[in-house]
């Protein structure tokens, strides 16, 4: 079998988990791929996690089963030859997240679908436009060095690019 190494083009996207459930998870991740031979594809089930006074950690998506009564998971994504190969996209989403994060908090305060209670002379409802809504989803884009960071809503995706 013969490998040719590619480069490829992908964007991480953080989906904040805003209903505090389950316990310590902060967002789920997904990775979309804009180049190369996984052009168009997504591979998502990554999960955020903080536990009380620990450290961050990112879940890779795996698939559970049972075996006569026990459960147990099976990795999706799993290293080739070296088992440190996870940590850099593991240290790739936990940036991205830490830097959703830090931008979270220089947009407040957040837009609220629904506009401002106020209308304008012909009655119709002014749009407010303070920030991106609760529930956005930051997607940041590493291809060719670049950098591009996209907030949509998820529930409309009416909100604008940044």
């Amino acid at each position: 079998m013969t490998t040719t190494p590619t480069t490829t083009a992908m964007t991480v996207k953080i989906s904040v988990n805003e209903k505090g459930s389950p316990t310590g998870k902060l967002a789920d991740a997904e990775l979309h791929f804009s180049d190369g031979p996984l052009a168009g594809l997504k591979l998502i089930g990554f999960a955020i996690w903080e536990p009380r006074g620990g450290a961050r950690n990112v879940t890779f998506p795996a698939r559970q089963y049972s075996v006569n009564g026990e459960r147990r998971s099976f990795a999706l994504l799993r290293p080739i030859v070296d088992t440190a190969a996870q940590e850099a996209i593991r240290a790739l989403i936990l940036a991205e997240y830490a830097e959703h994060e830090a931008h979270a908090q220089r947009t407040t305060p957040p837009r609220r679908h629904g506009g401002t209670g106020r209308t304008n002379d012909s009655g119709l409802a002014v749009p407010d436009q303070s920030g991106p809504p609760p529930g956005a989803i930051a997607a940041i884009s590493r291809a060719g060095g670049a950098r591009a960071v996209t907030v949509g809503c998820t529930a409309c995706r009416r909100c604008a690019a940044v």
